[in-house]
């Protein structure tokens, strides 16, 4: 009767049962530090790590045999003796039996059958023995120790010795790092009843000892079970038997287990990761649990050392941050971003202080294409070394002559008397004005000059020089929109983007993101030769590569006596000076509160040497004002992100442990003949005197008395062409906060 039924079942079944090469089982992803070993996160609904047979030790592979099934390696899949046993128990009105081989319940698990019934039990059978006529003991052992829970959210003998003991149980890990065999019993004796019953856990409560006093006692007797069947198979001797002990080293349940690290700061780099990699070929158009239920091995570009020091320096909150920043009111903010020249590897990367929380240093789409973070801020007078390249790109020399005076009217620009914004105004002074070379006005970063410059430059290609550089987006205001528009700047022109700007991008108005601008500086270091910012090294799975990163550099159009020249000008700047030797370059900046004349939101610090690109962003998470704790208004990029920018970059030079000798700046020629080749327009200082004079003062006797930021005394207008008006936080820019 049962070899008839069985037939009819099988034929029925046969076509639909899933193989286990069908199946797409969860496999928890582990995200990885730039070294390929330690570990940054764990994705995935299940926690599940694949291992192949060869791949798993003797103790695990022992013991869920004898608890398991301990005919395994003789039957033919299906246990018809017990079957026969279970069913007549069951007709005869006796308790449930299940009667199953390890074979057949990896083919209930495969099918996700459920219930107790005849028509399950005969079809599992026809299932098994198919199963047993297909693959070999060893594959079936391993789809099934793949496959099985262990409870707290554990699928597969992997992910419960991660679980239950912090080991592994893959036999190519170091001894003392592999699970014991009593430890391996304590595991298999979970499969029995992983969790507890829902409608009786204090009677039922299954076998995870940290469950209470029965689940312990149900574990330790299914312990001595499993030990004396593994005697009874020849696993182990009496001796060795009667030697072990059962282990009191199980960890306490740990809710967080299927997905950790992503409440840490590196939580932000698993979303930026995460996005980049749905940018890719291999990944894109994938259904949105892909990558975090697929099982991949994804390494990151994040140095652990870098990362290390940029959170010590970058978190307000901690003890380890400069002491200017500790203690400051809860709404300050800061983010930080490093980047290594000519890879475009971020090497550290500072948002936030939670990765479920608002991303500070950038922005992401998430699985469902919708953008996260607030990392975009206007960068003032930081923005200012795009237009020291963009004019050594012109040929406009860093000792050409400008008019620098306190005050002026750019009419081109409709920055006059009696308009919305009125003239342009320096924030500081300098010894040198109102007649200041390029490089004396960098120093004390005059916005006349660079108002000015931009106007002669022209704003579209100064944008251009930008986007070159590393800057892939800026926020503009649009008519219609509460909120500033991000302007996509890869693969497009300045001009084509240039009706959304004005001149007022030359100091800096229209936010940029800290990644973006600390990728800019990057390119600086690596002499003008531009790589893309990214996040992930390779991704791989079951040791068989699926994506590698993809390095290329492009020249933004400088040779590298522009490049020095851009260099020294930039080493002129106290605050970017390092006292351990380095060679080092960088700007200041600064941007207020809406309209504000004393009063700022934003305040910056960037800079690179030739091994280590790095860009700090200080403002409130409320778009407030920085007022100190002392009720000051005196934050200024030069104070308090530089100093955090310092700090870091002292920091992460010695974690590095690189020769500072092999990364020094070349000194510049200035080659006499070099004036500007830029077309006259009606934007062009007429007071500009473009040549080679030399310098009216040299550091440190003419920096400007105070940093200070970029001034609009008024809001200007906010169509389109014309500048978006100055603000805080939320606006002109306001991404969509985090969810994660």
């Amino acid at each position: 009767m049962l070899s008839g039924v069985g037939a009819v079942v099988g034929a029925l079944y046969f076509e639909s049962v899933p193989t286990p090469e069908e199946l797409a089982l969860p496999e928890s992803t582990t995200v990885y530090y730039a070294d390929g070993t330690t570990p940054m996160a764990k994705l995935g609904t299940e926690n599940r790590t694949i291992l192949r047979y060869g791949e798993m030790n003797d103790a695990v592979r022992h013991s869920v045999v004898a608890a398991e099934d301990q005919t395994f390696w003789t039957n033919r899949g299906v246990d018809f003796g017990g079957i026969l046993r279970a069913a007549w128990n069951n007709v005869t009105g006796g308790p449930t039996q299940g009667a199953s081989t390890i074979t057949q319940q990896y083919a209930r698990i495969a099918a996700d059958l459920k219930g107790v019934t005849y028509s399950r039990k005969l079809r599992e059978a026809v299932m098994a023995w198919k199963l047993d006529d297909r693959y070999s003991k060893q594959q079936i052992l391993e789809f099934y120790l793949n496959t099985v829970p262990f409870g707290r959210g554990a699928y597969g003998i992997e992910a419960a010795a991660q679980t239950y003991f912090g080991k592994t149980a893959n036999r190519n890990a170091p001894p003392d790092n592999q699970v014991t065999v009593a430890e391996a019993m304590v595991l298999v004796a979970m499969v029995k009843q992983p969790e507890a019953d829902p409608d009786d856990p204090q009677g039922s409560p299954g076998y995870d000892p940290s469950r209470g006093a029965q689940a312990l006692e149900n574990s330790k007797s299914r312990w001595a079970y499993v030990r004396d069947n593994m005697v009874a198979l020849g696993y182990l001797s009496r001796a060795q038997a009667d030697a072990l002990s059962y282990p009191d080293t199980v960890r306490r349940p740990d809710p967080g287990a299927r997905q950790t690290g992503l409440d840490r700061p590196t939580g932000l780099v698993v979303s930026q990761a995460m996005a980049e990699l749905r940018r890719t070929d291999e990944f894109r158009d994938k259904p949105e649990d892909y990558l975090g239920n697929g099982g991949f091995r994804i390494v990151t570009t994040i140095d652990k050392r870098v990362q290390d020091v940029a959170e010590a320096a970058a978190d307000i909150r901690r003890p380890s941050a400069p002491q200017i920043v500790r203690g400051q009111p809860p709404n300050w903010q800061a983010a930080l971003v490093a980047v290594e020249p000519g890879t475009g590897r971020v090497l550290g990367y500072y948002g936030g202080t939670s990765g479920t929380g608002a991303d500070y240093a950038g922005w992401y789409v998430d699985e469902a294409g919708k953008p996260h973070g607030f990392g975009a801020h206007p960068p003032g007078s930081s923005f200012k070394v795009y237009d020291l390249a963009e004019a050594l790109h012109q040929n406009v020399s860093m000792k050409s002559h400008w008019d620098s005076p306190a005050s002026k009217e750019f009419p081109a620009s409709g920055r006059v008397d009696g308009s919305p914004a009125g003239p342009i105004r320096n924030a500081a002074s300098a010894r040198c004005q109102p007649d200041c070379t390029l490089w004396e006005a960098t120093i004390a970063s005059l916005n006349v000059t660079f108002f000015g410059l931009t106007e002669k430059l022209g704003a579209a290609n100064v944008i251009d020089m930008a986007s070159r550089a590393g800057i892939d987006s800026m926020w503009a205001s649009q008519p219609g929109q509460a909120d500033a528009v991000r302007v996509d700047l890869r693969g497009a022109s300045g001009r084509d983007a240039g009706p959304r700007f004005s001149n007022e991008v030359g100091i800096g108005q229209y936010p940029v993101t800290v990644l973006d601008h600390a990728n800019g500086m990057a390119t600086f270091a690596a002499s003008g030769k531009r790589a893309d910012a990214h996040f992930v090294r390779s991704v791989s799975k079951r040791g068989d590569p699926v994506y590698t990163e993809k390095l290329a550099q492009r020249d933004v159009g400088l040779d590298q006596e522009r490049i020095n020249e851009l260099n020294w000008t930039l080493r002129q700047v106290e605050a970017a000076k390092l006292p351990n030797g380095w060679d080092s370059a960088g700007k200041t900046g600064t941007w207020q509160r809406g309209n504000s004349l004393e009063e700022n939101a934003h305040t910056w610090m960037v800079g690179y040497t030739r091994a280590l690109a790095a860009a700090v962003w200080l403002g409130t998470t409320d778009g407030k004002a920085l007022v100190t704790k002392d009720g000051k208004y005196d934050v200024y990029g030069a104070t308090y992100p530089g100093a955090i920018w310092r700090q870091f970059m002292l920091d992460a030079t010695a974690a590095l442990k690189l020769d500072k000798n092999a990364y020094r700046f070349t000194q510049p020629t200035f080659a006499e003949d070099r004036t500007t080749t830029a077309s006259p327009s009606p934007a062009t200082p007429t007071s500009a005197k473009l040549g080679t004079a030399t310098p009216s003062c040299r550091p440190p006797d003419c920096p400007s008395r105070k940093p200070g930021p970029s001034r609009s005394p008024s809001p200007p207008a906010t169509t389109p062409g014309t500048p978006a008006k100055s603000a805080g936080h939320r606006s002109p820019v306001r991404l969509r906060r985090a969810r994660r």
